[in-house]
Order: C-alpha cells, then structure tokens, then sequence
C-alpha cells in the first residue's frame, strides 16, 4: 500500500471531487459546488476549500458519503490518486 499523508489525501479527494463535479456537469446537469455543498450540508467554503487544495481540517466519512451519492459515483472513487481520474481538470 502507498505511503500517503493527511495533506496528500485532502488534496487527492478535492481534485476528485473536483473532476466528478465537473463530469456530472458534462453528463448529468449542473451542479456548482454551492448546490453540492447544499446536498452534503456543509458550507461552500468548505467544498470550494476541499477542491482548490485549501482545506486543512478534516472531513468525515459521513460526508464523503453523501458526496459522492450526489454525484453519482462510488465513494472509492474520491481516494484515486492516478492521474487518470484528473485528466480534464487543470482550471
């Protein structure tokens, strides 16, 4: 298993938060990151914090959960550190 610490991991589910968003917004409809962070219950600070690298506190399981069911997708998803998950997303 690969050595990982707690800021990689923030930063490798926000990218994939990120990217799931933006492919829900190709495929499904639009969802910004107020109208996720509305689905999940927590602030837009903390989901636009989470995406752009600047979230330093923690987020629960609980939450990931509810993430990743609003953008349709399992939750192992949000955990894949190949850069194949992040391929579109630069901005």
């Amino acid at each position: 298993m690969e050595e990982i610490t707690s800021a990689e991991l923030f930063k490798v589910i926000g990218k994939n938060v990120k990217y799931y968003r933006k492919l829900y917004n190709l495929k499904v409809g639009k969802m910004t990151q107020e109208d996720l962070a509305e689905i999940v219950d927590v602030s837009t600070a903390l989901i636009g914090g989470l995406e752009s690298d600047k979230i330093n506190q923690g987020i629960s399981v609980f939450n990931l959960w509810k993430i990743s069911n609003a953008l349709q997708i399992s939750i192992d998803k949000l955990f894949d550190n190949s850069d194949s998950s992040n391929r579109f997303i630069e901005n």
